[in-house]
């Protein structure tokens, strides 16, 4: 039979909660991506690193969030926590790739559509092996178009912030982008519950997996851990903060000034540079 899917059985709390973390992640992943352009080639890969985990524990963390309000009337829903720590790691290295191929090649052109392509891959990979994370007595059945145009939504949601993380203009510039990415990862997210359909069975309980409370309060330790340890990062390093890069500082060797002065040559040198001029008599000649 058809079984009754409720996202929001909790109300309004769980989205709203789930898209602050969506924001939260997607902030400070953003500025620490801001930042790796900003940092010595050496710094680069960890500052690359950190926001792939931010961005990954966020939308992870929304995602959740966001499932501890979905019910299906007429059988319990558990979860299998291996695959649940896979659709987190998925989502970590896949948007670390995504990342990594904007770091290095700039926010622009190719480099941009891949790396928003594989970033935005990786999030609806991340939300689609949770879904199948979850034991119940029925099936599931998704309808595709729907499913793509959650895929596109993320893609579209991935390439836009990589593309803002390049700009570097500031803190405020990437707020108002994280709000973006927030909203667009929870949509993303809803568009694909939206495909949702579940046939239960009648049966017999799920015999095998956590309950959400059980299992999702416990494993999301450590992804808040990681946007704790980054929002330490950001908000002690000034210039993650500012989003430019200081002015550089001179070294001149003693004697020898920092700028060498701009050398005028005079009218006669520049005369003399150009060459002898032919000189016309100014006196009428006899015909």
């Amino acid at each position: 039979m058809q079984g009754t899917v409720d996202g929001f059985s909790y109300g309004m709390v769980t989205p709203l909660v789930a898209y602050l973390m969506a924001c939260l992640g997607g902030a400070l992943g953003l500025r620490c991506t801001t930042r790796a352009g900003l940092a010595p080639r050496s710094w680069r890969p960890g500052w690359l690193a950190l926001g792939a985990a931010s961005i990954g524990a966020g939308i992870w963390t929304m995602h959740f969030i966001a499932m501890m309000g979905f019910t299906v009337e007429g059988t319990p829903i558990r979860y299998d926590r291996a695959m649940t720590f896979a659709s987190l790691a998925v989502a970590v290295v896949m948007v670390g790739v995504g990342i990594f191929i904007v770091g290095y090649k700039g926010a622009t052109g190719t480099a941009l559509f891949t790396g928003g392509t594989v970033t935005g891959l990786g999030m609806a990979s991340m939300h689609y092996l949770g879904m199948a994370s979850m034991s119940l007595d029925g099936q599931l059945e998704y309808n595709t178009l729907t499913v793509a145009a959650s895929v596109a939504v993320a893609m579209a949601a991935a390439s836009a912030a990589l593309w803002a993380a390049g700009q570097a203009r500031g803190f405020l510039w990437s707020v108002g982008a994280s709000l973006v990415m927030g909203l667009a990862v929870t949509g993303m997210h809803y568009l694909g519950m939206a495909a949702v359909d579940v046939h239960v069975h009648g049966t017999v309980a799920p015999d095998t997996g956590d309950s959400a409370a059980a299992l999702l309060g416990p494993m999301m330790i450590g992804p808040l851990a990681v946007l704790v340890l980054a929002g330490v990062v950001v908000v002690f390093d000034p210039l993650v903060v500012m989003g430019r890069p200081a002015a550089p500082a001179t070294d001149p060797r003693p004697g020898i000034p920092a700028h060498s002065p701009a050398h005028h040559p005079s009218p006669r040198a520049r005369l003399s540079a150009r060459g002898p001029v032919e000189h016309r008599s100014r006196t009428p000649q006899r015909r």
